[in-house]
C-alpha cells in the first residue's frame, strides 16, 4: 500500500470519527478516552470490510490509530512533537518551515502545512484558552491544555505568514539537586543557593531568551520550605512548584471591548493581599519591575527573572525598567530600592553549538551604591569551563545562622 493511500484511509476514519463526535456530541479535548473508543471502532469496520476486498488493508493500525488520534484529539502534525520529550520548543516561520528545538539545538523538520492548516491548529490550541486572536489583537499569548506556552503573531504584523511558537516547559529539574545532575551548576554552589533560598533571601535570574530562567526559578523554588505559602504571577502558567500552599496566577488580555485586561503589575498588587511568604514573578520586562522591587522592600522574600547579557546588565536593568512606571518615579529612589531589595542574582548563559545550559555567574547585592551605581561581588564565576568560587560575600549573614546554616563552611574554597 502507498503512503498516499495510508493517508486517504486514515483521512476516512477520521472523517467517519468526526461524525461520531458529531452526534455523541462528544468533546474530544475532554474525552480523550471515548474518542479512543471511537477511532477504534472505525478501525475494526475498516478492517472487517477490507477482509471481502471493498477496501484496501491497513498495515499499520497503531500508526493509524495514532493519526486519527491526531488529528481529531490533538494538534494534527504537531502533536508529535508535543509528545516528544526531548523537544522543547516549536515554531513555524511559515507553512514550509516547522523547526523544533532538542536539547537547546534548532532543527527544521521535515512536516510541511499548508496556510489554512497553520490557522485551524491555532483556532483548535485557543479554543479552551478564552484567549483571542484577529486583526484588533494580532499577538496572543496562551496556554495549551499540557501546559506549553503559545505564542502567535498575524499579518500585517508578520510580512505574510502566521508565526507559531509552542514552548515546552520540559520539567527536567524540580530542586537545586536535579541542576547539579543536569551540570548547569556544582554541587557547593547549589548547596549555596539552596541556603540562601531557605534563608530567605530575595533571588533575581537572569539570562538570555532559552538559557533555562523558568527552569532555575523553578528549581529555587524547590528550596523554599514546605510551610510557606508561595504566590506566583506570570504572564502564562509556566511555573510548577512543588510546594502545597501556592498560588498561582496569571495575566489576561482585554475582550473585544478593550476591557478587562490584567496586566502584571496588577497581579504583583494582588499577590500582596493574599497572605504571601514569597512571591514569584515569572518574568519582568516593563513597570511591573516597581512593583515587584516594592514587595521585595516591604519584607516579603521573592524571586524572578530578567532577559539581560550578565549579573551587572541585570541590576542596571532592574534600576531602569521602575522608571517606565511614570515620571514620579526616579533613580534617586528605585537605585537604592534595588541594592537592598535583591541579595543574589544568578545569571545563565546558552551555549549556541552544543545548546548547554549553564550558571555563567552567581553575584552578590550588598546594599551599598556608589555614584550611583549598585556594588556587586562576585560568589561564583566561571574560569576555564568550571563555575569556581570567588571571593564575595552576600549580605544577611544572620538570616543564614537563623536558619541554621554556616555560611562560612558553605562558602568555604574547595
Amino acid at each position: 500500500m502507498t503512503s498516499g493511500a495510508v493517508v486517504d484511509i486514515t483521512g476516512e476514519i477520521e472523517g467517519q470519527v468526526r461524525e461520531r463526535i458529531r452526534s455523541t456530541g462528544t468533546d474530544p479535548r475532554r474525552d480523550v478516552d471515548q474518542v479512543r473508543v471511537f477511532v477504534e471502532e472505525a478501525l475494526t469496520r475498516w478492517e472487517h470490510r477490507s477482509l471481502t476486498g471493498a477496501v484496501p488493508p491497513i498495515t499499520d493500525v497503531p500508526g493509524a490509530t495514532k493519526a486519527v488520534m491526531d488529528a481529531v484529539a490533538g494538534f494534527g502534525p504537531l502533536q508529535q512533537y508535543l509528545d516528544d520529550p526531548e523537544v522543547e520548543e516549536i515554531w513555524i516561520n511559515n507553512p514550509e518551515q516547522v523547526f523544533v528545538a532538542r536539547s537547546g539545538v534548532a532543527e527544521l523538520t521535515t512536516t510541511i502545512l499548508t496556510a489554512d492548516a497553520v490557522r485551524d491548529l491555532v483556532e483548535q490550541m485557543l479554543k479552551l484558552s478564552g484567549r483571542r486572536l484577529d486583526l484588533s489583537s494580532p499577538f496572543v499569548d496562551a496556554t495549551l491544555p499540557g501546559g506549553e506556552r503559545l505564542h502567535v503573531v498575524i499579518p500585517d504584523i508578520t510580512r505574510r505568514h502566521w508565526a507559531v511558537n509552542i514552548r515546552k516547559y520540559v520539567a527536567r529539574a524540580r530542586g537545586l539537586g536535579d541542576m547539579v545532575r543536569l551540570g548547569s551548576l556544582p554541587a557547593q554552589a547549589a548547596e549555596f543557593l539552596d541556603a540562601a533560598v531557605d534563608s530567605g533571601l530575595n533571588v533575581l535570574v537572569s539570562g538570555a531568551t532559552q538559557s533555562g530562567k523558568t527552569t532555575m526559578l523553578g528549581a529555587l523554588a524547590g528550596s523554599i520550605p514546605p510551610r510557606e505559602r508561595v504566590i506566583t504571577c506570570e504572564e502564562v502558567f509556566e511555573l510548577a512548584l512543588p510546594n502545597r500552599d501556592a498560588v498561582a496566577l496569571q495575566c489576561r488580555q482585554p475582550s473585544l471591548e478593550g476591557t478587562g485586561e490584567i496586566p502584571l503589575r496588577r497581579l504583583v498588587k494582588e499577590a500582596l493581599r493574599m497572605r504571601p511568604d514569597r512571591i514569584i514573578v515569572g518574568e519582568v520586562r516593563e513597570a511591573e519591575a516597581l512593583d515587584m522591587l516594592i514587595a521585595l522592600n516591604a519584607g516579603i522574600p521573592g524571586m524572578c527573572t530578567v532577559h539581560a547579557n550578565s549579573a551587572r546588565d541585570a541590576i542596571t536593568k532592574m534600576c531602569t525598567l521602575p522608571l517606565l512606571a511614570g515620571d514620579n518615579v526616579s533613580d534617586r529612589f528605585v537605585v537604592p530600592t534595588v541594592a537592598s531589595a535583591i541579595d543574589v542574582v544568578v545569571h545563565l548563559d546558552l551555549d549556541p553549538r552544543s545548546g548547554a545550559r549553564r550558571v555563567r555567574e552567581i553575584a552578590a547585592v550588598g546594599g551599598r551604591v556608589e555614584g550611583g551605581i549598585v556594588e556587586l561581588s562576585s560568589l561564583f564565576e566561571r574560569r576555564a569551563d568550571a563555575l569556581v568560587r570567588s571571593g564575595g560575600h552576600p549580605p544577611h549573614d544572620d538570616r543564614f545562622r537563623a536558619r541554621g546554616h554556616d555560611l562560612s563552611a558553605l562558602l568555604r574554597s574547595v
